[in-house]
């Protein structure tokens, strides 16, 4: 066979179209990779929790409070944005940013990020701990509990 422009085009059309292809279907399988968002899922549950309450400042007062009473440094809130982010220096640096934003006409959404270092957190326990504290704290504000 005689290799000439045409034959050459062809072949290197073809090769060029397998590449592209392969690379969309690793692109497909990463986008429907039903794990990856299933943790994405997870961790945002994880995350948040509504509460009953259509006061974001008391609220983010509360959360301030709670972040406080588990030993973590508050280092910027921002009442405007409905941010507070706070630091935990017990042996190694955890940050945690808080927003607090309205949800509907009678809820809040509060939502955590943590961060141990720079690494994103997505076990379960610190999130755990700090709604569980700030699920008292909003109770004890309702009832006007000082």
């Amino acid at each position: 066979m005689k290799i000439t422009k045409r034959n050459l085009s062809v072949g290197l059309t073809v090769i060029c179209s397998a590449f592209i292809l392969s690379g969309c279907e690793t692109m497909q399988a990463r986008v429907l990779d039903s794990s990856t968002n299933k943790s994405a899922v997870q961790l945002r549950s994880m995350q948040s929790r509504a509460f009953d309450t259509t006061d974001r400042l008391k609220t983010m007062r509360t959360v301030i409070a709670t972040l406080q009473d588990l030993s973590f440094v508050v280092d910027k809130a921002d009442m405007e944005l409905g941010s507070i982010s706070a630091t935990k220096l017990d042996g190694y640096a955890l940050r945690m940013t808080v927003s607090v934003r309205p949800h509907s006409e009678k809820m809040v959404i509060v939502r955590a990020n943590a961060q141990f270092n720079i690494t994103p957190v997505t076990e379960p326990k610190p999130y755990q701990d700090f709604f569980v504290a700030l699920e008292k704290a909003m109770f004890l504000t309702a009832q006007q509990v000082e």
